[in-house]
């Protein structure tokens, strides 16, 4: 038996420079967090030559060809896997439609476990990439690569996205005392409303070239985030995440709703410098920067506050049994 322990993550800014559409002509950079979230995954020895793939729902197979969940059987193709194997997957938050992007997640947590099940060695950055061939390539699903690469990374990172499609993972090293702060000066707040995330980036990608000055400015602003967070001014974290999110809005109308906007707008009335809707947009988790003594004020928009803690090791191999 194998257990898998992958983090989900929080994307600060310049979310949707990451697209191909994008990055490709313009290079891309955003900013995101992993934090203490985890969707597991639990591979095992099956008694007989079946497949069992259990997640919100269940399968029995007899073929690879037979699942139909898209990233298990892809999964098991790429690596080659017949038969024989129970999958199941467990996760801390809704695995659908949050924005905090579990579907790479799994898929990440998956091909660790499955390569382990082959006792085979596989590097954070090839768990990212064969994340990223499947998802983007095998079953064309259209969206960005930073999810990906959090899951399998963790920590802090500023994330550079090549022309030539290489990633550069620049990690945030904040000492103890400036990672408590951010994470007091945070609050993480589920809407209750889904997402489709892939619906919203196959239109954001058609509309691109409409919308550069929004990119550039995105872009900045992760520069400049990156340097507040060394500097740790919680206002100025705060102001340039609001930035961010306008700039990030203006990308498509979808990005946005009348209820999240004012979500929004109430978020800065009681205190808030500042917030991102989490991943495509349309719903799922806002986050916030605001005062560790307004925190909670921001309970008056009745959404559910999730507490958690950055998470610096990615997805690991927590169980491993013959």
């Amino acid at each position: 038996m194998i257990i898998t322990k992958t983090p989900l993550r929080i994307g600060l800014v310049g979310g949707s420079t990451d697209i191909p559409e994008y990055y490709r002509n313009y290079g891309g950079l955003l900013l995101s967090a992993a934090i203490n979230k985890y969707i597991y995954i639990i591979v095992n020895k099956k008694f007989d030559h079946k497949i069992r793939v259990s997640y919100s729902s269940t399968e029995i197979v007899d073929t690879v060809d037979q699942i139909k969940h898209p990233s298990v059987r892809e999964a098991m193709k790429l690596l080659d896997i017949d038969g024989g194997i129970e999958i199941l997957s467990v996760s801390d938050i809704p695995s659908t439609g949050t924005g905090l992007g579990s579907s790479s997640t799994f898929l990440v947590g998956l091909l660790n476990a499955l390569h382990a099940y082959k006792s085979e060695f596989a590097s954070r950055e090839q768990l990212a990439r064969e994340a990223i061939e499947i998802e983007r390539n095998v079953l064309q699903e259209p969206g960005g690569m930073q999810d990906q690469y959090m899951a399998a990374f963790g920590g802090i990172n500023m994330l550079k996205f090549n022309e030539n499609d290489s990633v550069y993972v620049n990690p945030v090293t904040l000492n103890y005392e400036k990672l408590e702060k951010l994470k007091d000066n945070m609050s993480l707040l589920y809407t209750g409303i889904g997402h489709n995330s892939g619906g919203i980036h196959k239109n954001i990608r058609g509309e691109i070239s409409e919308h550069l000055d929004d990119y550039r400015k995105m872009k900045e602003y992760t520069m400049d985030f990156y340097h507040a967070l060394y500097d740790m001014n919680i206002e100025r974290l705060g102001k340039l995440l609001d930035q961010n999110w306008h700039s990030k809005r203006a990308l498509y109308k979808e990005i946005s709703t009348p209820v999240v906007d004012e979500y929004y707008s109430k978020a800065l009335s009681l205190g808030a410098y500042g917030g991102n809707l989490i991943g495509a947009g349309g719903g799922g988790f806002l986050v916030f920067i605001v005062e560790a003594k307004d925190k909670h004020k921001l309970r008056e928009l009745g959404l559910r506050e999730i507490d958690f803690d950055f998470d610096f090791e990615g997805s690991r191999i927590i169980y491993f049994s013959q």
